[in-house]
This record gives C-alpha cells, structure tokens and sequence, in this order.
C-alpha cells in the first residue's frame, strides 16, 4: 500500500490504493460491492451553474454495470436555454475519476461528476466542462504547455447575532475565534471537500464582518492548490455544492454573491494561473517573472473586458467592481499590488532560508519555491459560471502566445503604485476600465468573441446565449440610478443573492 494514498482524505483514494486519476469501473464497482453502498449519484453542472443530481439505486450488478458504462438520458432544454425542447436529449456519462462518498447522504452513496454527450455519442459541444476541455487543449496545442488554475473561494455564512465578542467591522481578514465565529463550519467544510478529491491550500476568516437586522455576515474564504484547470473548475463547483448542504444542515445561509450591501467588501472568486512544461513551473526565469508569464498576462490584459461576460455574471456584479472596496476596476497588472486586475503574488523569490532562520535547529531546506508562483485575475466574483470562466481565462492566456506584441502590451500595462490613490489619479488616464454593467459587459463580449471562438473552443451558441442572458437585465445605468439608495441596493441582492 502505498503510503502517501494511505493518507488521503478520499475514502476511495485510501481504500483503493490508487491515485483518482487511475480509477476504472472495475474499481468503482469493487469499492460499491466491498463497503455497502447502496445509491449512486450523477452529478452536471447546467445553465445556471449549479450542479444537477440523478440519484440510482443499486439494483444488482447487471444494472450497476449498465449505468456506469452506457450513463443516462436527460433533459437538456431543461438544463441549458441554448437547447430547443424538440430535440432535447442529452447523455450523462459518469467520470470515474471524480467518485466520492456523498457526506450528506442518509444510505451510503458514492456521487461522480458526469459529462453531456449528445444523440450522436459526441461530447456535447457547448457544455460547461467540455468547453474548458477544448479551451485546455488548444492552449496546449498552441504553446506545448499545460494550463492549470485554482480558485480562491469566498463566502459570506449568516446566522442571528448573539452580541458575544463582536468582530471589528470590516476587519475580519484572518480572525481567529471567538471574534470569528464560523472557523470551526470552514474547516468541516474544507474536511468534507477534501474528502470529495478537492486539493485545498488553506482557509482563513476574510475582511467582511458586519451586522444587519440582528443577523451577523461572517466572510470566510476557502483557498485552492493548483492543479489541471478541468480539475480545478470541479474542485470549485463540489466546494460550492458542499459548502451549501452543510450549512443547511447547521441552520446557516450561505451566499456567494458579490455584493451583499455598500461600504461593506463583496465577494470574488479570484482565479490564480500558473503554466506547466515537463512539471517544471514556467511562471519564472532566474527569480524573476518570466516572458512566458508576461504573454499569457498580455493575453488578459487584451481580453479583460470580455472575460466580465464569464466571471461577472449578475448585476451586483458590477457593483463590487468600484474602487476602494479591494475590487479592480482598472484593466491594468503589478507586483503585489491589490489595485490591479491580475496581481502577481509575492512568490518566495526571496533568497534566505526563512525557515533555518525561524526555525535554527533546522538544516538548510534547499526548498524549490519556483513552483508556488502564480498569477491571480482579480475581477471574477462568485457569479461565474466556473467552467465558462476559467476556460475564458485559458483563451485570454493563449491569446497572448498569438499576437506579436504581447510584451509590449504587458509593459504598458504594468502599474507599481495603488492606482486608487489620489496621488496616482494621472496613471488613470493611460488604463482602459472593466465593463460597469452586465449590458457593457454583453457589448465586450460580442466585440471580441470571435477570438474565443477560434479553435471551436466557445461556440457560438454559447456566445450568443451568454450576450442574451447579459442584455436581458437591462443594467446599463443601473448603479447610477440606485446610487446610495440601501433599500433598492438590498432588494437587488435578494434577487440574485444565490447565485452561481
């Protein structure tokens, strides 16, 4: 047995002796036959980025076998509005690779993630994860490289106020209890998403912390590691599915809208990319960040307005897009700097040994921190449709191995300095801004969509459903007209308030 999957939190990653990646039907059916399971789940995401649920009764092992080989029908215009109902039929086929024991299910139950075929037997061209197959291999085909991400997700948890140890408003970043009151509901959740094959980094309490109406919004958020960019889109929508079910069962609300109210910090879900040959992090060049990583922040820097249209999803959206609220608004990048658009996070370059020094009874480490450097797009928020963004984001990247003046793009583009700073106001002046509105964010989109089209990535179909779907709420002065009015600014995030 090997030691490592001995340890893992994925009860069939340590039963089975094997890496998920490596998990056949044989070994789903093994596990279901040697630990009582009795139901099995298929799991998709829809139109509205939520994940579906088809739930199997294990009959006996003639149906089991048919279930997990041949998969099953489903309703696909009641799944994505780009699917007329007269020709409706859709596959679901399970991804053995995703299995996990369902940690809410009364019977014992192993949930997979399926994939959208259509009447053809062919993956169905505009479904969420398959567009983020096809983004992950035209970026590969284009550089030679592999595309990985992970998401940093935020949460607000509501729940009455008890009056006891309140936190500082607007000051919860990394409090510990009792002034934060939901660590202990974060780590069962990261627990449990661990368990369902999420590869955590950590998780923290976040800035937002604030009273309304004798409820407290506590902001926590849930950090990932990096891994292959279609693995990370699951990651973050099982995190979401987890997340929710759980505080349903402890009586707690759960948003991940991006704005809860004004003068109060909204919440993102910041994408962090890095870029992978041979297992050797490209993102660096002799400590420094490299041309490679330039290219692809080029590429974003290009695509900014438009990647709105996949990350910022809802009118509230555009509503924790204004400066001061450590939200960017301006299409710009820099070193460390909360400001910009795409930050590069401070990457362990430094050339001490921190941990001999922290620590003198240690040897030298000799540790390769080149593999922790990123770069993180800060616009997206937790409206997203996760598959659509971060394939957006693999396009945007690519793009910036497809244009001849990528660097310099990337230089005019850089900023050292707090742009939201009065001081800084001339530096305005030379940087384009985000979209203010679903509507602008419609118009981006159309202006520049054949570039995500290229390479059969997006369809069309989806591009236009997208476009649709962002014109129908009509938003276009939207923030001018409920500027400072609380009632009408509470009543739009009602609406939208479980989004994503």
């Amino acid at each position: 047995m090997n030691k490592e999957l001995a340890l893992s939190p994925n009860l069939l990653v340590a039963y089975l002796g094997k890496s998920n990646k490596e998990f056949t039907k044989a070994d789903i059916v093994r596990y279901i036959q040697e630990n009582g399971i009795r139901m099995v789940n298929f799991m998709y995401p829809a139109g509205d980025g939520r994940l579906k649920t088809l739930n199997f009764v294990i009959n006996n092992a003639a149906y089991l076998d048919a279930i997990l080989t041949c998969g099953e029908r489903v309703d696909g215009s009641s799944l994505f509005p780009f699917i007329e109902a007269g020709s409706s039929d859709l596959y679901v086929l399970p991804r053995f690779s995703t299995a996990f024991i369902d940690p809410f299910a009364e019977l014992p139950t192993i949930s997979m993630l399926c994939s959208y075929f259509n009447k053809d037997g062919e993956p169905l061209e505009s479904s969420p994860e398959n567009t983020l197959r096809k983004a992950c291999q035209a970026f590969n085909k284009t550089t030679g490289m592999e595309f990985q991400a992970m998401g940093e997700l935020e949460y607000y948890v509501i729940a009455p106020d008890t009056g006891m140890f309140a936190a500082t408003d607007q000051k919860g970043y990394h409090e510990s209890a009792p002034y934060a009151k939901f660590n202990e509901f974060r780590t069962q959740c990261m627990s449990y998403i661990a368990q369902a094959g999420g590869q955590i980094k950590y998780g923290h309490s976040e800035v937002g912390n604030f009273t309304i109406n004798g409820l407290i919004y506590e902001q926590n958020e849930i950090e990932f590691l990096p891994v292959k960019a279609e693995d990370a889109a699951d990651q973050l929508m099982i995190a979401k599915w987890i997340i929710r079910n759980l505080a349903y069962k402890h009586g707690y609300d759960i948003t991940f809208a991006p704005k809860i109210t004004t003068g109060k910090a909204g919440s993102g879900l910041h994408i962090h990319m890095r870029i992978v040959k041979d297992g050797v992090n490209q993102m660096l060049d002799g400590g420094t960040l490299s041309a490679t990583a330039r290219r692809a922040i080029a590429g974003m820097m290009e695509l900014a307005p438009s990647i709105t249209a996949f990350g910022n999803t809802n009118p509230t959206s555009y509503f924790r897009l204004v400066p001061h609220q450590e939200a960017p608004t301006n299409i710009c990048w820099g070193d460390r700097n909360r400001s910009v658009l795409v930050r590069v996070p401070l990457g362990w370059a430094a050339k001490s040994d921190m941990c001999k020094i922290a620590n003198p009874l240690e040897d030298e480490s000799n540790y390769d921190t080149t593999q922790k450097q990123t770069v993180e797009m800060r616009s997206p928020d937790g409206s997203a449709d996760v598959y659509q963004l971060i394939a957006g984001l693999a396009v945007a990247c690519r793009h910036g191995f497809e244009i001849d003046n990528a660097l310099d793009i990337a230089e005019k583009t850089y900023v050292n300095v707090n742009i939201h700073k009065k001081e800084n106001e001339s530096k305005l002046k030379d940087l384009a801004q985000l979209p203010d509105s679903c509507e602008a964010s419609a118009d981006c989109l159309e202006n520049q969509r054949a570039i995500f089209e290229q390479h059969n990535v997006f369809s069309p179909a989806m591009i236009d459903g997208i476009i649709k779907r962002l014109r129908s709420y009509g938003d276009k002065n939207l923030r001018q007209e409920i500027e400072g009015n609380q009632e009408a600014m509470l009543n739009l995030v009602q609406r939208y308030f479980h989004c994503g």
